[in-house]
Parts: structure tokens; C-alpha cells; sequence
């Protein structure tokens, strides 16, 4: 295989530097790879240029999470790319960084094509990305690509971002150009637009984190006016995660974030575009929403290990805010020392009242209407709640009482003391 050379479309892998803006992080820097793959003749017979970054959690020897943000360095090889045919599987495969890859194989069927699998190896060994690791050594995570078929010859585009979510890795994708099982060398001119690049399936013009980063992007469309601050409470959705056929947690809760970075922005969250992905388990779960692919939350509840009497508590939130006209990353924020919605394990939390998630001084998540239980549920219903004490309005009552029987006691006493004073001087006269 070859690679293609010259400036205008025979290069090798063509970088172009992206500079985003993380609020305080500082600037990130984001590369574009274009990848043209020759067969034993010398003729092109796959082409590729797209964008990717990698968000992943991992646990640290201090058994703590911590979020590791992986993007495509300037040097990237293209070692072990297959051509394919009708009855073999086309492969694109990149390396990159300190011993990471990524892979995608196509299929042809029926005067189609259509991608199958993604592979994605990453490794632990890289101090770089993942300080304090205790998993070390390669790690590989499998997804299933959701493309839809495209017809031979055309060039599949996708300028809007797509996402994976799987096993604490979530992969974004975007600025998409490729055709597998390329004719004659020549790469097709009919465009197959991915459906998130049709009109009709523009995405809504809701505040989102996208607003506050038009000056800082390269993107070339027209800046997007301010997003105006919402003025009502977010609508409350519904979510829940299954383990096989049966129900393994279920939340109800609405959301809105608090960005504080550059102008201030209140970003409700949809539940009508969010979707729920995650895990469960005996001792932890993780709930993952993802509002239309420009903002997701993930919050992660663990049960303690050494009390007596066991409960459960939210652990650890992580929100990335990303560009929904590139898919570049605005803002990722995390904050695992949490210790809050406590309930005993088996009962669920539950907290009318707004609550206030301090994830760091630039993001905040505001919870209303907020009922969860990540642990043991049963008949795909809540059990019974603890209450937070915001809405425990009974608390008050001996409240009121105490301060007024204490308000009294003090009147009692005063008067008793000038009472006394009074007769003391009434004595001395006589």
C-alpha cells in the first residue's frame, strides 16, 4: 500500500490543527487524518479523512476514577489496512500515540456497503494519558457501528458528530469522508449524507454549550447568537437501565446546567433527545445520558463497603459539553468525592426541592424532582424513598415550636429580672 502525496489530495495522513477552547484547561489540540489505502497495483481502493476523539474512565491504584481524554497526535500510520472485496472485508486501521489503535471493517452486500465493527485498543502504560493506572497493559473495546447502507460508489459524508458509548469509553466521531471498495481508483462523486446532515434532521435550537464557544472554533459557519437564559424549571424525565430482561435502576429527575465559564449559561437538559446507557452491578452503577450527542452526564453510584448498615450514595458526576456543529469538546468536567443521595441499599432517594452538584468552579448540575435507586429494584418500581431533609417540611414544626417556647423563656426572665429590680428600689426608699 501507498499513500497519497502532493498538497492538494496526495498526502499521507494530513493533520489539521483544531484549537479548543477548555475553559480553564487551556487549549487542546485535535488532528484530522486522511488515510488513502492502494492495492498491490498501486490504485486506490479505500479512502478516508474524518475526525475522532476518545473520552475514557479508568481506575487508579488509589481505587479512584479518573476521566482520561485521548485525541489523535500528528504522526498516525495506517499499518494492517486491508482493501477487500465482495467476499472479503475491507479494513481501516490507524495507530497512533503510545501504543493505541482503532479500526473499523466494511461489508459489501447487495451493491452496498456498510460499516460492521469498531475496534478501539488503548494503553494503559501510557503515563501520559493515564497517570496512576492499576490496570496496566492493553485494553480493547468492540462496538457495533450503526451506518446505515450506502450504495457502492458513493461517498459516505457525516459532518455532524456520532458517538459510541461502551465499557467507560465513549468514542466521537465527526467531519466524516469515506468510501471503502473504491472502482477503478476513482473515488465516487454522489455524496451519502449521514441523517444527522439532512435538513430535516437539523438539531433543535435549544440553549446549548455549543453557544458559548462560537468565537474560539474554527468552524466556519456563522457565529450563533446568545442562547437566552431559561426561565423555567427543566422538564423532568424518565430513565432507566436494564440488566437482561429485567429492570436494573431507575431515575427520575430534571436537569440543567450551570456553566460559569466565559458568559454564564443555563442549559436545560431534554428528556425528549436524551438517550440512557451505563452499567449495573452489586456495588456500583453508572447511569450515562446523552442529550443529542452535545451534552452528556454521567453519574456513577457505588454502595459502602464497611458500615454495618449498608447504603448507597452518589459518587462521582462527569459532564462533557461538546460542539454540535463539529463535535469538538468545550468543556469536560468531573468531581468523584461526592457523598450524596444516600438511602439505605434497597430503598430508593428521593428530593422534591432543587439540589445544587458543585462539579468545579466553572459547571454546575442542578437536580429537580429528583427520585433514584441504582440498587436492587424490583418489578421495575421505585421501593420505598428516604427523603431528603430539603423536603421534609415536619422538621420545621418543633422548629417553631422550640423558638417560640425559647423566645418566651427569655421574655419571662427579662421581665422577672426588671421586676426584681423594681422592688429592690422600692426598699431602699423606705
Amino acid at each position: 500500500m501507498e499513500t497519497r502525496r502532493g498538497p492538494a489530495a496526495l498526502l499521507h495522513l494530513l493533520p489539521l490543527l483544531l484549537l479548543l477552547l477548555l475553559g480553564a484547561s487551556g487549549f487542546l489540540q485535535s488532528y484530522a487524518v486522511e488515510v488513502d489505502v492502494k492495492d498491490a497495483s498501486n490504485v486506490t481502493c479505500l479512502y478516508a479523512q474524518w475526525m475522532m476523539k476518545f473520552l475514557i474512565k479508568y481506575e487508579t491504584n488509589s481505587s479512584d476514577y479518573k476521566n482520561a481524554s485521548l485525541d489523535l497526535p500528528s504522526t498516525v500510520t495506517h499499518d494492517g489496512s486491508v482493501c477487500g472485496n465482495d467476499t472479503q472485508a475491507a479494513l481501516l486501521a490507524v495507530q497512533f500515540g503510545g501504543g493505541h489503535s482503532w479500526s473499523v471493517n466494511f461489508t459489501e452486500t447487495n451493491e452496498t456497503y456498510q460499516a460492521d465493527f469498531i475496534m478501539f485498543t488503548y494503553n494503559t502504560n501510557d503515563a501520559a494519558i493515564f497517570p496512576d493506572a492499576k490496570r496496566k497493559g492493553l485494553v480493547t473495546v468492540v462496538v457495533k457501528d450503526s451506518m446505515h447502507p450506502v450504495q457502492l460508489n458513493n461517498v459516505f459524508v457525516c459532518h455532524h458528530t456520532t458517538s459510541f458509548e461502551a465499557e467507560n469509553v465513549t468514542q466521537f466521531f465527526w467531519n466524516i469522508t469515506m468510501q471503502p471498495f473504491v472502482q477503478n481508483g476513482t473515488i465516487g462523486k454522489t455524496e451519502t449524507r449521514c441523517h444527522a446532515d439532512t435538513p430535516t434532521a437539523a438539531p433543535t435550537v435549544v440553549p446549548t454549550a455549543a453557544n458559548v464557544t462560537s468565537t474560539s472554533t474554527t468552524t466556519s459557519s456563522p457565529a450563533p447568537t446568545t442562547a437566552p437564559k431559561p426561565v423555567e424549571n427543566p422538564v423532568t424525565g424518565n430513565y432507566s437501565l436494564k440488566s437482561g430482561n429485567k429492570t436494573c435502576l431507575l431515575a427520575t429527575v430534571g436537569l440543567q446546567l450551570n456553566v460559569s465559564q466565559d458568559k454564564p449559561l443555563l442549559i436545560n437538559i431534554n428528556p425528549k433527545t436524551t438517550s440512557t446507557d451505563g452499567t449495573c452491578g452489586n456495588t456500583s452503577a453508572t447511569l450515562k445520558l446523552n442529550d443529542g450527542n452535545s451534552t452528556l452526564i454521567d453519574f456513577t453510584f457505588i454502595v459502602n463497603a464497611s458500615a454495618s448498615v449498608r447504603k448507597f450514595y452518589l459518587k462521582e458526576v462527569n459532564v462533557t459539553l461538546l460542539n454540535h456543529l463539529n463535535g469538538s469538546v468545550i468543556l469536560n468536567a468531573d468531581n468523584n468525592n461526592f457523598s450524596k443521595w444516600d438511602a439505605f441499599l434497597g430503598n430508593s432517594y428521593m428530593c422534591r426541592k432543587e439540589q445544587t452538584l458543585e462539579i468545579n468552579e466553572d459547571l454546575q448540575v442542578h437536580t429537580f424532582n429528583l427520585w433514584v435507586q441504582p440498587f436492587l429494584v424490583k418489578e421495575n418500581k421505585f421501593a420505598i424513598a428516604q427523603e431528603c431533609s430539603l423536603d421534609d417540611d415536619t422538621i420545621l414544626i418543633p422548629i417553631v415550636v422550640g423558638a417560640a417556647l425559647a423566645g418566651l423563656i427569655v421574655i419571662i426572665v427579662i421581665a422577672y429580672i426588671i421586676g426584681r429590680r423594681k422592688s429592690y428600689a422600692g426598699y431602699q426608699t423606705l
